[in-house]
């Protein structure tokens, strides 16, 4: 059996710890210069205007935003795949729906500044390029176990 069903506890951690998993979208939304929606999008202060994008911030910057973007995207699939019954936690977050807001800002957002930037070594553009593609896939893969999960499974059952 898996670790959750030997400490059904566990979901009450998971249920914890998903702000935090939210949050990590957030704060790329927040560095790219993007306004977040959905249930912890905080007003923003009125001396704070944010003049850093994508588009413009360093590129070791970016580099970063891309890498921790990929990093949380392949590692929340990996958990949904062999974990699918966590799905019903992820959606009392409305998982989906800010899974989904969070594509479609920053996704075009972070594609389009890696196209536009000079690069002086075209292998960097490679690896950026990769990366943002393995993330999208990956979001798209955890939209999907997630709908799966909570809405067509009961259907079928």
């Amino acid at each position: 059996g898996n670790i959750f069903t030997q400490q059904p506890s566990y979901f009450s951690d998971l249920d914890e710890t998903l702000p935090t998993v939210l949050q990590v979208f957030n704060n790329i939304l927040h560095k790219c210069g993007l306004q977040c929606e959905g249930a912890s999008a905080e007003p923003q202060k009125l001396e704070e205007k944010v003049s850093v994008t994508a588009g413009n911030m360093p590129l070791q910057e970016l580099k970063d935003i891309v890498l921790y973007l990929c990093d949380t995207c392949t590692t929340l699939w990996a958990f949904l795949d062999v974990f699918p019954l966590a799905c019903q936690t992820f959606q009392k977050h409305e998982f989906c729906y800010r899974l989904a807001s969070f594509y479609e800002l920053a996704v075009p957002e972070l594609e389009s500044a890696i196209k536009k930037r000079h690069y002086e070594d075209n292998s960097v553009f490679a690896d950026l390029w990769r990366r943002i593609s393995h993330s999208r896939k990956k979001m798209m893969e955890v939209f999907h176990i997630l709908i799966n999960q909570v809405c067509l499974q009961p259907i079928l059952e």
